[in-house]
């Protein structure tokens, strides 16, 4: 190999490296921009919650920081709220404002879907997504939509904006396997509302992000009241995170929006959720 082929061999896979490093804490493929750790929890303190609020060993992922960690118990928290997610802002899920509806906003969005519809028409077989990098986010938690999330994609969205290259795509399970129903696009949790409207027009879609996480205490997960903690309890300001001894997050993720691009409607296309 040629001193130039190793050097462009070393910066892919740094760049991979720091691409997937940028955008681990996503749930459903979102980008975030945490504060370095403070400290590590060992293994045997990670866990996350399961359906029923129980916490499940995840000392299967050694060495993911302590922002990681939050993020991965919040997967069943966010996965319940993105699947019951309605207009407006909820304590644990933040909503982009809607602008009244232009032509312009009309056009934009069509050229979107078409562009995303063309873009991912392969991955409805959903090998094919898995072959090309995409990788299931919490496949073992029952589900109604499944993230097939593509960390590379989620990095290059913090910057640019491809409509046939989103951060994930969206899968009902079915007895065979699959079913490709849509896509998520992402944005850093930074972004401004005006910046999302540039994306995807904030009057014909809505963006939100999952909001006010507090986390236990590390030490104290497998005991923990998730009655109180995560994106399902009652905790949702700083200061009663506080006073419960807790790990506080204002914002765990970036914002996501989704598309249905193959629906018959722009209702269904840019619905919250897939609609049967």
């Amino acid at each position: 190999m040629s001193p130039r082929s190793a050097l462009m061999q070393l910066l892919t896979k740094a760049a991979t490296g720091f691409a997937a490093l940028f955008v681990v804490g996503v749930v459903l493929a979102a980008i975030p921009n945490h504060r370095p750790p403070a400290m590590t929890p060992s293994s045997a303190e990670i866990v996350t919650i399961s359906q029923e609020n129980q916490p499940t060993d995840h000392s299967s992922m050694p060495g993911m920081n302590m922002d990681m960690d939050d993020a991965k118990s919040s997967e069943p928290g966010a996965m319940h709220d993105m699947e019951h997610m309605r207009h407006g802002d909820t304590p644990h899920m933040h909503m982009s404002s809607s602008r009244p509806q232009t032509g312009a906003d009309v056009q934009r969005a069509n050229e979107i879907v078409k562009e995303l519809r063309a873009g991912i028409e392969k991955y409805r077989d959903y090998r094919v997504a898995l072959n090309d990098g995409y990788k299931i986010f919490a496949p073992k938690l029952a589900q109604k939509e499944y993230h097939f999330t593509n960390y590379t994609n989620g990095f290059l969205e913090a910057f640019t904006f491809d409509p046939a290259r989103p951060t994930s795509l969206l899968y009902k399970k079915t007895a065979g396997g699959y079913e490709l129903v849509g896509a998520m696009y992402t944005m850093p949790k930074r972004a401004t509302e005006d910046q999302l409207n540039q994306r995807v027009p904030l009057s014909v879609a809505t963006w939100h992000q999952h909001t006010n996480l507090c986390m236990p205490p590390i030490g104290q997960w497998r005991n923990a009241d998730w009655t109180k903690f995560g994106l399902q309890g009652s905790i949702t300001t700083q200061e009663a995170c506080d006073a419960a001894g807790g790990r506080f997050h204002p914002v765990i993720l970036g914002w996501m929006v989704h598309v249905y691009p193959f629906e018959d409607s722009t209702e269904k296309i840019f619905a919250m959720h897939h609609m049967d």
